[in-house]
């Protein structure tokens, strides 16, 4: 026979074991909270813009070629600038104590969507070594991309700056433990319907007849002590001839 659960069990089991849900949704919230804050490294971002433009010295406007052109170096530009031509000097000027792989996992080379505006966006722990990292790797590669390519058609568009109260972009424990909490809420639906199928204790008359097949002719109730009264029995004394007679 197919069992079916109805709106009113499900209620019911949710009911029965609502502290066990409250508990795990506080347990995932709370180890959320000392992970983000005590656990995590914040991790600061910061970034420098390039503008890659030949510059015409003859007056004459740029054309459809020249525009192309730049754009395609933007794609040769991204490679050259996490080069070790490029990021060893980085390391050498500032001082880092990092290999060449490790400030390359760093930095992010990319365009602004698809314009001739190139961007290098560093993270770091520290937003100051952010900042200078980023200002430094531009500097470095518009200087030596004349000896490289021997073109000159970089410029710095705008440089990394560090602001006074400078946010991580991670980790956001805010998040963190809101979706800890809607985990900990499902873990603990989840284990209470668990238990619920794993009780196959016997608890009503029609569970009983669908599990024997057949109908029940009678149920005990539970009977409170408080409920029977307790009867009071006859005294009994004995006469002066031995017997015993019962006092009215």
């Amino acid at each position: 026979m197919e069992e079916t659960i109805s709106l009113k069990e499900i209620y019911e089991t949710l009911k029965k074991r609502v502290l066990l849900i409250i508990a795990l949704a506080v347990v995932a919230l709370v180890a959320s909270a000392i992970y983000s804050y005590g656990f995590l490294t914040p991790i600061y971002q910061s970034s420098t813009q390039l503008l890659v433009n030949q510059s015409r010295e003859d007056g004459q406007f740029y054309t459809q070629s020249d525009l192309r052109t730049n754009m395609d170096l933007i794609n040769t530009y991204n490679v050259i600038i996490t080069s070790p031509r490029i990021l060893e000097p980085v390391i050498e000027e500032l001082g880092l104590e990092r290999s060449y792989g490790a400030l390359r996992n760093q930095i992010t080379v990319g365009s602004e969507r698809d314009s001739q505006v190139l961007f290098i966006r560093v993270e770091d722990p520290d937003p100051a070594t952010a900042v200078a990292i980023a200002n430094t790797t531009a500097a470095v590669f518009q200087e030596d991309i004349y000896e490289i390519m021997s073109v000159d058609n970089v410029s710095v568009l705008s440089s990394a700056e560090l602001s006074p109260n400078p946010s991580p972009i991670r980790p956001n424990p805010n998040l963190n433990m809101a979706i800890a909490l809607v985990v900990g809420l499902m873990a603990g639906v989840g284990i209470a319907f668990l238990l619920e199928f794993l009780d196959n204790t016997i608890k009503t008359e029609e569970q009983l007849e669908t599990v024997l097949g057949i109908p029940a002719l009678g149920s005990i109730s539970s009977i409170n002590e408080k409920d029977v009264g307790t009867k009071s029995l006859p005294t009994t004394r004995k006469t002066r001839t031995g017997r015993d007679s019962h006092g009215a």
